[in-house]
């Protein structure tokens, strides 16, 4: 049976996630046996479609590729458009809700209110969108357990590298006391070409935008405040703990000079954004600051756009895993990591 698929929002992510479906379709089935289809896309600027039976996918990127909406997808029979995302959540016969919606990453809306819709309407969720898990994980856990429904977030840490997924289950049986890592692209990529170029913060950054890897305004990236997120996510779902927010002191690399890059450089060191999440008795100690790491430290060699995560085990000391932390592609792997991960589990409840 195909799994039915509704999207709410349908950017860059949304799109990845799209292609891969296309790409991957007959080795999806044969493999995995996983089989998708698309029956809505709901998107606040894009319009908004509809048909129970499913949409072609080739012909709906065609259609946003030539025109830059939606509702411009040919009339068929049963076709349904204009419709909210909340109308899109609990009306269609879809199966799981995609939610790349744009939320506001400091109240988690509307992907919050998104997960309670589609939870309530029994429907999985599967999510990149950080603000939802760092902010309110615990309350959409539960009803996500009460509604007998799965609710994933693996891209919201580090892509489709899986920071989350990895711990739980290839780590399983660990006590994971210490979590360090490189959570932004941006901020990496900046500080590898300062040292290995010589060249200025104002510098690196100009370039960093000009290649895509930070928004015009740069301050989530640059001031930890991304990374900062990141943290809180990985305390709750992880370690069990329920970190906030305004819990993590955060500090960003913007007033790092090339003078010290140039000393740390002198000392064996290396400056990096680090975000780091400890156990220290009964509590939990988070933050994210600027950190010289030893040249012997894995997570030194990180250079460029790159992301990487050092659990500390108790039975298997530490473990470091690297990876993309953004783009198209990689990004929609989450989303897609997520859902061969609902099949799976289908699978078993029917065998």
């Amino acid at each position: 049976m195909s799994h039915k698929l509704a999207f709410i929002g349908f950017g860059v992510v949304g799109q990845g996630l799209a292609e891969i479906l296309l790409e991957k379709k007959e080795e999806l089935k044969q493999k995995e046996g996983f089989e998708a289809t698309v029956v809505a896309i709901s998107d606040l600027m894009k319009g908004s479609i509809y048909h129970p039976n499913g949409l072609d996918i080739e012909l709906v990127l065609k259609t946003l590729k030539d025109t830059g909406n939606l509702e411009n997808y040919p009339k068929v029979p049963g076709l349904v458009t204009g419709w909210d995302s909340f109308k899109t959540i609990k009306e269609t016969n879809a199966d799981t809700i995609i939610e790349v919606s744009y939320t506001d990453v400091k109240t988690g809306q509307p992907a919050i209110d998104h997960c309670k819709a589609a939870f309530e309407s029994r429907k999985n969720v599967v999510m990149t969108n950080k603000g939802p898990v760092a902010l309110a994980c615990k309350e959409l856990s539960e009803l996500a357990k009460k509604h007998g429904v799965y609710w994933g977030f693996e891209g919201t840490v580090m892509s489709g590298t899986p920071s989350l997924r990895m711990p739980v289950e290839a780590l399983a049986g660990n006590e994971i006391n210490e979590i360090r890592g490189i959570f932004n692209g941006t901020t990496n990529y900046i500080l590898t070409k300062m040292e290995k170029e010589g060249i200025s913060y104002e510098e690196a950054l100009k370039e960093a935008q000009q290649l895509g890897y930070a928004e015009a305004d740069p301050t989530s990236d640059v001031e930890g405040y991304d990374a900062r997120y990141k943290v809180v996510i990985l305390a709750n779902y992880i370690m069990g703990v329920p970190l906030k927010v305004e819990d993590v002191p955060c500090k960003g690399i913007t007033d790092i000079t090339l003078k010290e890059i140039k000393e740390a450089k002198d000392e064996g060191k290396r400056w990096k954004l680090l975000a780091k999440i400890k156990k220290e008795n009964d509590r939990i100690v988070a933050s994210v600051a600027p950190e010289k790491v030893d040249l012997v430290d894995p997570l030194a060699s990180i250079d460029g756009a790159v992301n990487a995560i050092t659990y500390e085990c108790d039975l298997l000391g530490p473990v470091t895993l690297s990876g993309a932390g953004a783009g198209k592609k990689e990004t929609g792997f989450s989303l897609l990591i997520d859902l061969i991960h609902i099949n799976r589990k289908q699978k078993l409840i029917t065998v």
